[in-house]
């Protein structure tokens, strides 16, 4: 949670016991109009684009950086973002991890030859492509992974020598500016990379800035599709939003791993994650068994502040999604949903980890991303409804299914609609060189590292007639 200060900074707090941790400077439009002058200018002329092997080294140094200070690193993503520190810890590992993927995305970063001499047309010349930097890159992002997520935006456009200005969530910036500066400590001249926190009308007019080559954008569909309609014409851009997705049992499962799998997916970071765990349809014979097992895992859960080592679900980003949670639960209870567990708030920062069992299919925990500690399960009579429930809204971005059986493991594939389909695992898994997309509603566009960096590049021809 985050307040602008009279002094024109942003407060930031811990959204757990709601202590200020700390401000960031905010950026008039005045100063974020320089810096996109300066940006186009500075990427207008070629002479000043930093060769491979110098962002390389910049790069390499930063996660060198990073490295050394790991702990104070995880410490500010528990202390803003109220993500447990057990899950800080691996989020700085792979935001390191993530510099290297883009340093090694370079070597692939490369042109071909374009046969010519398939017609008499062509014949005589010889023709190839190369990939060069799209130009200025915005990036606004979110705060359920404040450094990771700036990682994937900002480095893929300083590893292919993009200028980039960066809006971080209001919320979480202090992750987000401690990265900026570690770049510009490991040599990267600062008119390359700009920290952007400002207001809504002043990120808008940025975003929308005709001198916007790519626009990278991690958040809500409602504000991203918004943003997306008002880009200047030729503004190339990437939209990540959120999913309600949806998990498929089979009976022939495997109870011991699912469960785990199961609860880890649904209450890491108390559900807010785009990808969490939210439906899962199981048949109609286990389907409360299925529940109660979960719930028993869910009552364990340790919550609390996400600072403290033995907290394993932290707090709700702003008091106003408690508020939000709570009352879309007590609207699944009150149309019907059976409460296994959970189903309260335990103060103004933080909800019970709550396990629902048959909640009506127009509920908002059924139609819409709860973004919450929150797992639905549904009872079906046929693998086919199930599909069909599961396919049945406007979003589609990962999802999973649990067989020991082959057949329904390649069915579900196949019937399923999403980017990713998980066997035996639960939809929030990710490895950071692995595609990662939403479709319909929950997203535009391919993320994951050189995904990123392909999109922000593009090709050239040369044709030479000898």
């Amino acid at each position: 949670m985050s307040n602008p200060k009279q002094n024109n900074e942003l407060e930031v707090v811990n959204p757990f016991d709601l202590n200020v941790i700390g401000s960031v400077p905010l950026t008039d439009w005045q100063t974020v109009d320089s810096y996109l002058a300066s940006a186009h200018k500075l990427f207008s002329k070629r002479s000043n684009w930093l060769p491979a092997f110098k962002r390389i080294e910049i790069l390499g140094k930063a996660a060198k950086a990073m490295e050394e200070r790991a702990a104070e690193l995880a410490y500010q993503i528990a202390n803003e973002g109220g993500k447990p520190l057990i899950d800080a810890r691996i989020e700085v590992t792979r935001a390191i991890d993530g510099i290297g993927l883009c340093i090694k995305e370079l070597s692939h970063m490369s042109g071909r030859e374009i046969p010519m001499d398939l017609t008499a047309a062509g014949a005589g010349r010889i023709a190839f492509t190369s990939r060069e930097p799209i130009g200025v890159v915005v990036a606004v992002s979110a705060f359920n992974h404040p450094l990771n997520l700036i990682v994937h935006q900002v480095a893929p456009a300083v590893a292919v020598g993009c200028p980039v200005l960066v809006k971080p969530a209001g919320d979480t910036p202090l992750s987000c500016k401690a990265f900026v500066d570690i770049l510009y400590e490991a040599g990267l001249p600062e008119e390359w990379c700009r920290f952007v926190a400002c207001d809504n009308n002043t990120a808008q007019k940025m975003i929308t800035d005709p001198r916007v080559a790519f626009f990278s954008f991690i958040g809500s569909g409602r504000v991203g599709w918004m943003l997306r309609s008002k880009l200047a014409p030729g503004t190339r851009c990437a939209l990540e939003h959120g999913g309600v997705a949806p998990v498929i049992i089979d009976n022939s499962a495997d109870f011991a791993t699912m469960i785990p799998s199961l609860v880890k997916g649904g209450f890491y970071h108390s559900g807010q994650v785009c990808v969490s765990v939210q439906r899962v349809f199981a048949p109609r014979n286990i389907a409360e068994e299925l529940a109660q097992k979960i719930a028993e895992s869910a009552k364990k859960l340790v919550v609390g502040n996400a600072i403290d080592e033995n907290t394993e679900c932290g707090p709700l980003i702003r008091p106003d999604e408690v508020d939000r949670v709570a009352q879309w639960i007590d609207e699944a209870k009150n149309s019907g949903a059976n409460v296994i567990s959970g189903g309260n708030r335990l103060s103004s920062t933080t909800y019970e980890p709550t396990v629902l069992l048959n909640p009506a299919q127009e509920a908002k925990v059924s139609t819409q991303e709860i973004f919450g500690p929150a797992i639905c399960l549904y009872s079906y009579d046929s693998i086919q409804e199930a599909y069909a429930k599961a396919n049945s809204l406007p979003f589609a971005f990962q999802a999973s299914v649990f067989t020991k059986n082959l057949d329904v493991a390649m069915e579900s594939i196949r019937e399923l609609d999403a980017t990713a389909v998980m066997v035996n695992d639960h939809t929030a898994f990710r490895v950071d060189w692995m595609p990662f997309a939403g479709r319909r509603e929950s997203g535009y566009n391919t993320g994951g590292i050189g995904y990123t960096m392909h999109d922000m590049t593009q090709d050239k021809m040369a044709v030479i007639k000898l």
